[in-house]
Order: C-alpha cells, then structure tokens, then sequence
C-alpha cells in the first residue's frame, strides 16, 4: 500500500500519466491471471479429470499465442499499442471469467487459449510501452515497482479467492467469473479515463533480427525455457505429490505476493547498482539450486520454500530487459518485443508435452533438466559486459553498428 501512495502522490497533480496507466494495468492483470493460475489445477483434476499429459498439453496450449506474439507488430498498422494493450486485457479478464463454465479437457483448452492471448499480448505491449516511456536510469527501479505493484493485486486476488473457497465455500465458476470480471472493470475505466499518448519514437512496424541482439535473444530463449518447468509443473508437484487443495495452494501464491511487494523494488534497485551481469549471476545460481533441490524434495514445507525462493529469483529476470532497454535503438522497443517473446516462447510450446511425457516416468528428471538450462544460461550472463551499451552489447561474439544494420 505504501508504495501504491508513493507512486500515485508523486503525480498528485497530474494523475492521467502514462506512467499511472502502467500502474493501473498491471493491478488489473494479475486480477485475472492469478485466478486462472491459482484453481488451474485442482480445477483440472477434479474437474476435468487431467493426468501429466493433459496438463502439459493444455500449457502447450497456453503458449501459443506466446509464440505468435511477433503478430503484434502487424496490429500496430490497425490500432496503437496503448489500445491494443487494453484490448488485450479485455480479452484476458473475458477468458478467465468464462473458464469455469467449461470444465472440460476441450473447454479448459478453448477458453485457456482465449485467455492466453489476451495475456500475451497485453505483456508484449506492456514490455514495450515501459521501455519507451520510463528513462533508462530509472527503468529497472521502476520495473521493480511493477512488479510489487503486480503483487499487490495477486495479493488481492488471492485473499479474495481463499476467502471465497474456503469461507464462502462458493464454487469455483463463480470465483473465475469475480476474478475475470474485476479486470474487465478496470479496463473499462482506464479506457474512458485516460487520453491516447503520443509515441515519443515512431516504432519499427516490422520483422526483423539484428544481429548485434544475439545475447538477448539467447537470454530470453532461455528463460522460456526454464519458467516452463516452474509454470507448469511446481504448481503441479504440490497437487499431485502432496495434496494440497485450492485453498492451500493460494495460500502459498498469497506468500509470494507478500514476499514480492516487499523484495521486488529492492531487487530493482539492486540491478540498477549491480548492472545486470551480476544480477543474472546470481538469478541463475540460486535457479540451479532451486530445479537440483526440486528433483528430491520429499517433505511439503521445504518444497513450499523452493517454490517462494523461485519465484523471487525469477524477479531478477527484468536485468535482461534493461540490459536490452540499454544496448537497443529506441525504434527497436514494440518490434523487438513481439520478436523476443515469440523467442521465448519457442521452447514454451514444446517443453510442456515433451516434459509432461517426461513426468509420467519421473518428476525428478523434469526439475533436474530445468538446472541444467540454468547452467546454460549462467554461461550467457556471464557474457553481459559491465557496462552495456549500444557499442558494447557483449564480451565475446559478432557484432554490428547500427548503421551497417540500416542499410542492410
């Protein structure tokens, strides 16, 4: 709350500013996420009856839009990205409002895919709206504060959702339905509140790869890859391995939001003092204890600590947008970011099958996997220069001026 206070009282004046409208998104998203994510998997088995290989093939699913968010760039021709951010979240709050009416192995596929789109594509914008709107020394405190702010409203939804199961004892429809319609009430408002903002830089309106991105877009392959593992299946380790129910498993994500509200600006701060190589170091490290720990974890409480440890880790994972807010041309930001999250999302599409296969034989080898891709990833933070910039995108490997890239 106090950080809602200070965001909000620094623009006391003149509250319909872009960033006010970041803040406003951002309560709304995890409103309706947080719902999906915290019933998806008792929904799922007890009411769809899923195994492993259903849950990863929905998650597959779920990352399809993911993957074709690089479409984003073509809708930029129809409306601006401030609208088709908003719109997006439409669809989010839509999707996950209807979800509990279907509970079915093909509606839990249809309407996930719905609210996959909206999610995806609200975040491909909303990474790029950041990037142009806040200066780069004050993006990764800021980020951080999204993030907590972010949390604050899972927080929100949790509450709610724990108190609606497991007081209430209300249904699970009618709990997806409050979570899905608070952000479509959101929307509504951000809509009629705030006028259009103008594109401090005319964005790039089509496809491309530049070279001289090559480690960031390594860095985010690689953490599509990874999260994967922690979005799919941690959640359901807790379910099918030890038995907890709706209500305990938001009771963990109500730890988290708490933890995050609290440590997320702090871990903005601290990547703008340690510069993100060293931050991602340590991200990656602690993830190759986390997935190792994971693989032989016996007892609920220690495997309700590895959880929260990955997900504040995961926190970190804003040093390789800065690093990219840093080294790219500003032109770059609304392209790039529909490109890198196609990027990261190219591993998301296959992992959940390939790995939910993988669970039927053992749970142990999907975690132990998941540490080797952060030793990978390891290797590639520790090619981040000291100092990234714009002439300084890596220690080692090909590099291309702007220039030389325009006339190509």
């Amino acid at each position: 709350m106090a950080l809602l206070k200070k965001i909000f009282g620094e623009w006391r004046g003149d509250w319909r500013r872009p960033e006010v409208l970041l803040v406003l998104m951002t309560l709304a998203m995890p409103l309706s996420f947080s719902t999906w994510m915290a019933l998806l998997n008792n929904f799922a088995i007890e009411r769809a009856a899923f195994t492993g290989v259903e849950i990863g093939i929905l998650q597959s699913l779920r990352e399809i839009p993911g993957f074709l968010a690089f479409a984003v760039v073509f809708l930029l021709f129809l409306v601006r990205e401030q609208t088709l951010g908003l719109i997006s979240l439409l669809i989010l709050g839509v999707g996950t409002a209807v979800t509990g009416l279907f509970p079915s192995v093909l509606g839990l596929y249809i309407t996930t895919v719905i609210m996959s789109l909206g999610f995806h594509y609200y975040e491909t914008v909303r990474q790029s709206l950041v990037l142009q709107w806040v200066d780069k020394k004050d993006a990764p405190q800021f980020m951080g504060q999204l993030i907590a702010v972010g949390s604050f409203s899972s927080l929100i939804a949790f509450a709610l959702i724990w108190s609606a199961l497991d007081v209430g004892k209300f249904d699970m429809t009618w709990v997806y339905m409050l979570g899905g319609g608070l952000t479509v009430v959101i929307v509504l408002f951000c809509k009629l509140a705030f006028p259009t903002f103008p594109e401090k830089v005319e964005q790039n309106r089509k496809l491309f790869l530049r070279p001289r991105y090559w480690l960031f877009y390594l860095l985010t392959f690689m953490a599509g890859a990874r999260r994967q593992i922690f979005v799919v299946f941690a959640g359901f380790l807790m379910v099918e391995k030890f038995g907890f129910d709706a209500a305990a498993i938001t009771l963990m994500f109500l730890a988290n939001g708490a933890l995050n509200i609290f440590f997320a600006p702090l871990i903005g701060k601290l990547i703008g003092h340690w510069g993100e190589r060293k931050a991602l170091t340590f991200e990656y490290i602690g993830l190759i204890c986390v997935f190792s720990a994971y693989a032989f974890v016996d007892t609920a409480w220690v495997a309700v600590l590895l959880y929260i440890a990955d997900h504040l880790f995961f926190a970190m994972a804003i040093a390789i947008k800065t690093y990219f807010q840093k080294i790219a041309d500003p032109a770059d930001f609304a392209s790039t970011a529909g490109v890198s999250f196609t990027i990261n999302h190219i591993a998301a599409v296959i992992i959940p099958v390939l790995f939910g296969l993988l669970w039927v034989i053992s749970p142990s080898y999907v975690f132990l996997a998941g540490a080797g891709m952060s030793v990978l990833s390891l290797v590639l933070a520790l090619l981040i220069p000291a100092a990234p910039s714009p002439e300084n995108v890596a220690l080692v490997g090909p590099y291309r001026t702007a220039v030389s890239e325009a006339a190509e």
